[in-house]
């Protein structure tokens, strides 16, 4: 029976430990970081807040007998596989060096994408168990960790539970179809907008902004965006949106509307144009809500909630926040799940 290897920081599986025969049963008596949460003597906000769940630090048995607490792949004597993945560890074996996991035990505050990574490969089926461990204060709250993990089809399971690899696991939530997320400059929409895909084996990040030219700011911000996005995502950078809702095949997150209506300005000479420049504008609001009903991706879109500040000075600057406003209205009206983002706060937004 093949043995347990053990994953390196370098998150490479290392030579193979002596081991012995594993079942199949697993208990958890602890599922938290080091410190267990809430952690000792710790101010943050997170640890402060009244603890609906208290968790001792991660100590997993398998067949009772101890996980090594940098991580393993262990193989039961059915053929079950097992991924115990913690900060730092994922494999490199595919498909091909044994198969998928039948029970995915991951600490996803550290990196979620690697849950993503891990669909991408096939190392993770859809009746895979998929368990976070590891939680600490990087949660912000239980709550706030449930909804995180439903997004990513994980669950968090309290201490002490026995799991049975070889019992169905629990059936992934269905995420919607359409989802508009509202904010303003800095709230955090886009960060919510990424969290939400984190998981997907593929993901199409559409870019509508211009490409930035010589402004070292405009550089920086999409620098920024592109280093926060998972690698295995693609990019695409275009303003038919329309286009791409018919024919995408995967999950899109565009980002974002605000710029998407800056080009179509530009595209239309709607700036210092005429009532005829406007109903181009229009048209093409028109052709995007279209498609955006007819998709049958997932999508998650972001947009600028312009109306919470001052009246624009010039008939230019208000149009723009007209366009805006009117096209946030009928594409929140035609999607299943809405909310506004406020200083990285979700407030969903319910018809």
């Amino acid at each position: 029976m093949p043995c347990a290897p053990r994953l390196g920081s370098d998150d490479h599986i290392s030579p193979p430990a002596p081991c012995h025969p594993y079942g199949v049963k697993i208990l958890f008596e602890g599922t938290a970081g080091p410190e267990g949460r809430p952690a000792p003597g710790c101010g943050c906000a997170s640890c402060a807040r009244p603890a609906t769940v208290r968790r001792r630090p991660a100590r997993i048995l398998v067949d009772g007998r101890p996980l090594p607490p940098e991580g393993c792949v262990v193989t039961a004597s059915g053929g079950e596989r097992l991924l115990y993945a913690v900060a730092g560890s994922v494999p490199e074996d595919g498909p091909d060096a044994g198969g998928g996991f039948a029970v995915v035990l991951i600490d996803l505050l550290d990196r979620p994408e690697r849950l993503g990574e891990l669909r991408r490969r096939g190392l993770i089926g859809e009746g895979a168990h998929v368990v976070a461990v590891g939680i600490d204060h990087r949660a912000p709250s239980e709550a706030e960790l449930e909804r995180r993990l439903a997004l990513w089809g994980a669950r968090a399971v309290p201490d002490g539970t026995v799991l049975d690899a070889r019992e169905p696991a629990p059936a992934r939530p269905p995420q919607p179809r359409r989802t508009l997320l509202l904010g303003g400059s800095r709230s955090g929409k886009s960060a919510e907008a990424e969290l939400r895909l984190l998981a997907e084996p593929e993901v199409v990040y559409v870019a509508t902004g211009p490409s930035g030219g010589g402004d070292p700011e405009w550089l920086a911000r999409i620098r920024g965006h592109r280093d926060r996005r998972p690698a295995h995502w693609d990019t695409v950078e275009t303003t038919d949106l329309a286009g791409l809702l018919g024919t995408a095949r995967t999950p899109l997150l565009i980002d974002g509307l605000g710029t998407w209506i800056t080009a179509v300005f530009d595209e239309c000479g709607a700036w210092e144009g005429g009532a005829a420049a406007r109903e181009r504008v229009d048209a093409r609001c028109d052709e995007l809500v279209a498609a955006w009903r007819r998709t049958r991706s997932r999508v998650v879109a972001v947009s600028d909630e312009v109306g919470l500040g001052v009246v624009p000075a010039t008939s230019s600057g208000r149009a723009f926040r007209d366009a805006l406003g009117r096209l946030n209205q009928r594409l929140a009206a035609e999607s299943e799940d809405v909310s506004l983002v406020v200083a990285g706060r979700l407030l969903p937004l319910p018809i």
